[in-house]
């Protein structure tokens, strides 16, 4: 029933782009970083053009027709008669005129093969690769089979665009696509970001280089960290390739903003400042986390680093290289939550001579951060989604309990979820 399901969905997609060529479509893959790059892409050709965009993680096999498509996930998918509805929602979208002028589509993969199977419906004009690091390793195996699976969208899409930074330069020889442009944060890329000063309040200033526009796009980019400027960096090399001016463009990436729970910026308790990164935890992206925390100017500095989930025998490995980039000259207390985060980054950082303390679950640290927060402090929270749901320690951390609403995970469903799972402790 279920590949039944997929495969008509599937061939609805296809009879909608061929009703509507007028649509361009941008598919966005990666190992970290698709949703803030999508979300960037979409929020700067809005300025010039109707975009669709699903604000969820709608990057599944199953989902990602429904968002092409615009019709919602049916909330009991085992009903034929719900299917019947989204099959007749689909009839009608082929045949109405277009309501978008560009779909941008995030899509995800747990296992070899899930991103080569969307080519087989799926042609986007511009395909976007933010970045090839350790996922779902428990499935992958190596680094090399992750990189021939995300790059793998590059050989279906008319043009790619590759995070010149996030992905080592030799993953690009499996691409068989001459069309490439690349961007990121350092001067190897053809679009990047000088960024000339940063202030937490205001953010990155300073000015693009493209090859189109040299050094003219100067902007105020409201986010947190170098990896959190190179999806913005993306939007624009994306922007420029559909001949947006330069004033919409600007426009466009200075309306940006964090996307909750992905290093977004909370109020938090005694004058602190919350890094929220909540939404999930990878070696690469936690790394980057943390290298942004160490170059903030603070009285202060709290690192909460929960578990990284799925990535197999390297786990080990992979928490203490995360434990040893703490040190005392850099953070003053490290707190971790979940197991391999206590049985391997803790010792890591603790021989480097770092004040450490561990939870089995997210409340429990939460409780012990907000009695040992000084003022002005900086609190970076960083943690994976199962079992370890690092927003609920920042839940008891932040300073007006309306920013609830900021942080992920906080559905009924989801809470319901979490109040069981923290039974336990």
């Amino acid at each position: 029933f279920k590949n039944y399901v997929r495969k008509k969905l599937e061939k609805y997609v296809v009879k909608y782009l061929q009703a509507h060529p007028e649509i361009k479509l941008i598919c966005v893959a990666g190992s970290v970083g698709k949703t803030s790059t999508k979300t960037a892409i979409a929020t700067v050709l809005s300025q010039q053009y109707r975009v669709r965009m699903h604000s969820g993680n709608h990057n599944t096999e199953m989902s990602v027709p429904l968002a092409i498509l615009g019709i919602e996930y049916p909330q009991n998918i085992q009903s034929p008669f719900a299917w019947l509805s989204v099959f007749k929602l689909a009839r009608q979208r082929i045949k109405q005129p277009s309501e978008v002028d560009v779909i941008v589509q995030e899509l995800g993969t747990d296992k070899p093969g899930d991103i080569p199977a969307f080519g087989s419906y799926l042609k986007p004009d511009i395909g976007v690769i933010t970045a090839v690091t350790q996922e779902h390793m428990e499935y992958f195996g190596t680094i090399d089979a992750v990189a021939a699976e995300e790059l793998s969208l590059g050989n279906f899409s008319q043009v790619v665009i590759l995070n010149r930074d996030d992905i080592d330069g030799h993953f690009a020889q499996s691409l068989q696509n001459p069309n490439i442009s690349t961007y990121g944060t350092s001067g190897a890329a053809e679009y990047s970001f000088a960024d000339e000063n940063f202030t937490l309040e205001e953010g990155h200033m300073g000015y693009f280089v493209t090859p189109e526009f040299q050094n003219t796009l100067r902007a105020t980019l409201r986010v947190v960290g170098e990896h959190n400027v190179r999806p913005i960096v993306g939007a624009v090399a994306v922007a420029i390739r559909f001949s947006m001016d330069g004033v919409a463009i600007i426009r466009g990436v200075e309306a940006i903003r964090p996307v909750h729970g992905r290093m977004n910026l909370l109020r938090g308790a005694n004058g602190s400042t919350i890094i929220d990164d909540t939404y999930n935890s990878s070696p690469a992206a936690a790394q980057m986390a943390l290298q942004t925390l160490l170059n903030l100017p603070a009285p202060q500095r709290i690192a909460v680093l929960g578990s990284m989930n799925e990535l197999g025998d390297s786990s080990a490995a992979e928490h203490e290289q995360l434990g040893r980039m703490c040190t005392p000259e850099g953070i003053d207390l490290v707190v971790t939550i979940g197991e391999d985060a206590a049985r391997y980054l803790a010792p890591a950082a603790q021989a480097n001579g770092c004040m450490v303390k561990s939870f089995s679950d997210a409340i429990s640290a939460g409780s012990y951060v907000h009695q040992h927060i000084e003022q002005g402090s900086v609190v970076l929270a960083k943690g994976s989604e199962g079992g370890i749901f690092v927003e609920e320690a920042v839940k008891i951390l932040l300073r007006n309990i309306d920013d609830n609403s900021q942080l992920v995970r906080q559905s009924p469903a989801w809470l319901e979820a979490k109040s069981q799972f923290f039974s336990r402790f």
